[in-house]
């Protein structure tokens, strides 16, 4: 599965797991023991989340182009 947003892997120490996360769509997010169950998981929530975006009708944000770092001179 291709998924064209930005997608965040990090360690809660809160959830004591790995939490996988599309910040441009509210609330698609999933937990994993490793980044990549967090991953699978979050492909299974990404299917979910577009699925009643569009049953709903709901706006879906376009996926935004990565942000270029800034050089430091």
């Amino acid at each position: 599965m291709e998924i064209k947003y930005e997608i965040r892997i990090f360690w809660s120490n809160e959830d004591n797991s790995y939490i996988a996360e599309i910040p441009e769509l509210e609330g698609c997010l999933a937990d994993g023991k490793t980044p990549d169950e967090a991953l699978k998981m979050l492909e299974e929530v990404y299917v979910i989340w577009m699925s009643s975006a569009k049953k709903y009708k709901s706006s879906i944000p376009k996926p935004q182009p990565r942000k270029k770092k800034m050089e430091v001179a």
